[in-house]
């Protein structure tokens, strides 16, 4: 204490001798007043838990006390405030916190804490849960709030006064809850707490009711977009990142603002009251603000002058004479469509004309003349198509100024018809090494638009979960639905951004910030969407959320889809720069899952069931196929012994049985709901060959398209850095993928494979395809010399993909 006390004095005395200088005084006019804002906070705990963790704890602290009444631990006759920090000193009450643009407000802000004891409960036995559900505004938490006692606030209101007199800088927005300043993290000082009665005391910001009307008025007619009200919160002050996506931040901001200006109404939803509430305030207080963010509204309203993307019936969907046709008259009202030989239809749909001459291939359509007026008419091209493409020409529209609408679906895949061909090499080879030990498989081949081949061989389980072989397995049939694995970065992920490009929706080269608005900070904002496709973002191969023992550390252990898209976005760090060399990686593709949920406001797995599949008629391609009506009987089995490797490893939750419809991938299962970007699609072979013959028929199947064929060239091409890659879609290049491809597939092959043991490769140069589905990682493990854990079906040539690929190309060529 002595020591203590030299310091001080030797400090005074120095202070002393700068005192002496003669300091003239030369005030400047550029300087604000450290106290910017005042912060209202409830102690959650009675007076004496308050005093111990505020007065004689060492992470927590407050410049203000307020005591309520009938507090059994409150030792007074009278209420009194308690001041515990000085004014002019940092209290530590806020947190990470942001409010107008300031963050970490410690140092800004004077924080009041007032004994209010709400009570709040979880569900019981529910340690398992998503956090997403029991976050302070969840669905999974219960709160009872009381009401704060009358004298109580009026000791708040006279000290509140007071502070503002010391303290100009403090504005009415600027008097602000702690659930204002950290929604995801507090929700106090809770919905009771009686703002409007500050207000009326010159206390804080508040409304104007004839203006909360007058915007009601309008947003009950045409509500204002989701981005639009992120933006208007984040004018206000919350720190709300523009997503247009109801995710956690914004249904967190949302309750916070409820609760601050709308208590009777907390519901986290941006609702046409909570609209009108937000502009009116803005209106009130910001109005250079809200002049933007209307005349954005206005905009929003009026359709956009571009084109909207036709919805494409078809792959030629048209209108004919071509409403704006080129200067070079010979290429005018002229298209190409894929057929098969005796295969095709062409619809026409009369838009006043009476007749026309319509051309396959050359040859003039025979058709019924004149045409009834607006009536469609369906004819047979079997006569006239042919392998490949084929051509549309149209002439003499009559009347003048009449039109025809004319379509022509694509084409769907029809059964063999006529010799077959010999898969017998490929057949031994299978049964071989089903008879060696190899659990099952299914093969389906596409060729010319016809299935040839399908057949299932061995068993879709053979061994129960204590690795002892099944009395009566169970054997593999063609509808078996299979773990799809990496498959589903191309069948799911793909398919969408295919689509969404399409569409109009996504800028490949734009930063993934445009469409990820939390997405910044550590080199993020440098990376574009295809840098994420090339897997040149810099990211490592995987982080295993799933597990505690990570290669990151426990921060990063998560087994809650909302906490991992968190880390995804915001902490995974790059292991390289951007566009050093392409690193295969599971992240890449997690986040680009994400991504596309944030363009479509869908999660992903509604999107490609209801947007890609349903209008294909599969209903055996999806994710969690066993919460949407499947049973496990339906699937191969992959690992015996859940995620174990045969006990050898254990981790939070480990599943230790077989694993049949449940994805096998960790990260996917425990860390993302089963619904990632990168795995947990189930299908089956069949339905893998339908969109497959997307890919032939570069676009689409039957009446739908779910893309163009420019977007399938810019996906498919082969990156300047390695021929073998293109965006996400695995390439034979010019034999460098032989292990996949086989050795006669030509440069324009692409495919992917799936961990869990499926291929696929679909060959436009042969109008080929093919699907091997097997479940190889139903075997048993070994431990190798140098540790590394090997399934048995892993040794196999059906694990290893290139014979059999191989193996069919030769049957198809050979033919």
């Amino acid at each position: 204490m002595v020591r203590i006390r030299s310091v001080v004095v030797g400090f005074l005395v120095l202070l002393g001798g700068c005192a002496s200088f003669d300091v003239t005084q030369l005030p400047s006019q550029s300087y604000n007043h450290r106290v910017q804002f005042l912060v209202m906070h409830f102690t959650a705990i009675d007076y004496q838990a308050s005093v111990g963790a505020l007065v004689e704890g060492r992470h927590v602290s407050s410049h203000y006390l307020i005591p309520e009444r009938f507090d059994a631990s409150y030792p007074h006759d009278e209420l009194k405030v308690f001041q515990l920090v000085d004014e002019q000193d940092r209290a530590w009450h806020a947190g990470s916190s942001y409010w107008q643009g300031r963050q970490d407000l410690n140092d800004q802000s004077i924080g009041i804490e007032i004994v209010n004891v709400p009570r709040c409960e979880r569900p019981m036995g529910h340690h398992f849960m998503d956090p997403a559900a029991s976050a302070e505004h969840g669905d999974g938490r219960l709160c009872l709030f009381p009401d704060y006692d009358p004298e109580q606030i009026k000791l708040l209101v006279k000290l509140s006064k007071e502070i503002l007199a010391r303290h100009p800088d403090i504005g009415p927005t600027q008097v602000i809850g702690h659930s204002d300043i950290t929604p995801s993290r507090k929700n106090d000082p809770g919905p009771r707490f009686p703002w409007y009665q500050l207000y009326k005391e010159g206390i804080g910001a508040w409304y104007d009711n004839d203006t909360v009307n007058h915007y009601w008025q309008i947003f009950s007619l045409a509500p204002p977009s989701l981005g639009l009200m992120q933006r208007a919160l984040r004018s206000y002050g919350y720190g709300i990142s523009e997503t247009g996506r109801i995710d956690r931040q914004t249904i967190d901001t949302l309750s916070a603002f409820q609760m601050h200006f709308l208590p009777w109404h907390v519901t986290g939803e941006a609702t046409d009251k909570t609209a009108a509430t937000l502009f009116a305030l803005l209106d009130k207080y910001f109005p250079d603000k809200l002049a933007a963010l209307m005349a954005r509204y206005e905009l929003e309203l009026v359709p956009a002058d571009e084109k909207v993307p036709q919805v494409m019936l078809g792959q030629v969907d048209e209108i004919f004479p071509e409403p704006q046709p080129s200067e070079r008259k010979w290429v005018n009202d002229r298209r190409l469509f894929k057929a098969y030989a005796g295969r095709g239809e062409i619809i026409i749909d009369s838009l006043e004309a009476t007749q026309a001459d319509i051309y396959i291939n050359g040859e003039k359509l025979n058709i019924t003349q004149p045409f009834d007026l607006n009536q469609q008419y369906q004819y047979s091209l079997a006569r006239r198509t042919r392998e490949g493409f084929n051509t549309l020409r149209v002439e003499n529209v009559q009347p003048e100024g009449a039109s025809l609408r004319i379509r022509i679906p694509y084409p769907r895949l029809e059964p063999l018809s006529g010799k077959p061909y010999d898969f017998s090499a490929v057949d031994d080879l299978i049964r071989d090494e089903i008879a060696q030990g190899f659990p099952g498989a299914v093969l389906l081949v596409v060729k010319d638009g016809k299935i040839v081949k399908e057949s299932a061989y061995g068993y879709q389980q053979l061994f129960d979960q204590s690795g002892v072989r099944l009395a009566n397995p169970l054997p593999m049939r063609v509808d078996t639905l299979f773990d799809m694995a990496s498959n589903t970065k191309m069948y799911a992920t793909n398919f969408a951004l295919m689509k969404l490009v399409t569409e109009g929706k996504l800028d490949l080269n734009q930063p993934i910030s445009t469409y990820i608005g939390e997405y910044t900070g550590g080199g993020r904002g440098a990376r574009q969407v295809k840098d994420l496709l090339t897997h040149t973002a810099g990211y490592g191969p995987e982080v295993r959320f799933f597990t505690r023992d990570n290669e990151l550390g426990e921060t990063f252990f998560s087994q809650a889809k909302s906490h991992t898209e968190k880390l995804l976005l915001t902490r995974v760090p790059f292991e390289t720069g951007r566009d050093i060399r392409p690193v295969y990686s599971d992240t890449d593709y997690m986040i680009l899952g994400i991504l596309i949920e944030r363009i479509t406001g869908m999660a992903l797995d509604k999107y490609v069931e209801t947007q890609l599949y349903q209008p294909l008629g599969l209903s055996h391609t999806l994710f969690n196929p066993l919460k949407k009506g499947f049973v496990k009987g339906q699937f191969a089995a992959t690992e015996i012994q859940g995620n174990t490797r045969g006990g050898r490893l254990q981790f939070d939750n480990v599943r230790n049985y077989v694993l049949q419809g449940e994805v096998h991938d960790e990260k996917a299962y425990y860390s993302m709901g089963g619904v990632s970007g990168h795995a947990g699609l189930f299908s089956r072979a069949g339905d893998m060959g339908v969109l497959m013959q997307v890919l032939l028929n570069r676009g689409g199947y039957g009446d739908t398209q779910l893309f163009s064929p420019s977007v399938l060239d810019q996906f498919s091409k082969a990156s300047d850095a390695d021929i073998t890659l293109g965006l996400g879609w695995r390439r034979a290049g010019n034999g460098e993928r032989r292990w996949h491809f086989g050795p006669y597939a030509s440069p324009q092959a692409i495919g992917h494979t799936g961990w869990t043991g499926t291929v696929t490769v679909v060959d436009p140069a042969y109008d080929l395809a093919i699907v091997l589905l097997t479940n190889r990682k139903h075997s048993h493990i070994t431990e190798k010399e140098d540790k590394n854990l090997v399934f048995a079906g892993d040794e196999y040539e059906l694990g290893r993909y290139g014979s059999i690929v191989s193996l069919v190309y030769e049957a198809v060529l050979h033919e």
